[in-house]
């Protein structure tokens, strides 16, 4: 275990005070960033991009399900970067997805629908969901462009040669 200096209440105090000032310029400077985010400018997706879902095959546009705005969770589903059985996702996914039913009402009641998408069929997308006892909607990408489009996955030449990943070139992709 790691060794810590001791010292009086007042010093705790005092140094705490002093955190307590970064802290707040930290969060005001991230909500900044935020504000910034927000200015960027929208972009018209012209491909017709289409997903397998519970409710059948439905373009991209259909998946906003009426609101304005759509985040995707690419959730990293079969054998690839960190998973090695075709029936598994990332366990780093699973725990980010195991906190999005709690979520769906806050963001829809803010004109937002969440959903996650995998490149796999959704057969064993649904039949994961059910064990993890997730009900967020999850839709299957497999056959579409979609995540190749917006940098999340690579082609095996890409994961060999580099690729645009996180707005710069990388040496090596990985999916």
């Amino acid at each position: 275990m790691a060794e810590h200096r001791t010292g009086t209440r007042e010093q705790w105090r005092e140094a705490r005070e002093e955190l307590l000032e970064r802290e707040k310029a930290h969060l005001r400077e991230g909500d900044e960033l935020a504000r910034v985010r927000r200015q960027l400018p929208w972009v018209r997706i012209e491909k017709e991009y289409r997903f397998d879902t519970d409710e059948g095959t439905r373009t991209l546009a259909e998946l906003f399900d009426g609101r304005s705005q759509l985040p995707v969770y690419h959730l990293v589903f079969g054998v690839g970067l960190r998973v090695t059985d075709e029936t598994e996702a990332c366990t780093g996914c699973s725990f980010v997805a195991d906190h999005f039913d709690a979520v769906l009402p806050h963001l829809g009641a803010r004109d937002v629908t969440l959903i996650s998408s995998s490149i796999a069929p959704l057969e064993p997308l649904q039949a994961y969901r059910r064990r993890m006892g997730w009900r967020f909607p999850w839709v299957s990408a497999l056959g579409s462009d979609f995540h190749n489009d917006f940098g999340v996955a690579f082609t095996e030449e890409e994961q060999r040669s580099g690729a645009e990943y996180n707005y710069r070139h990388v040496a090596h992709a990985e999916p």
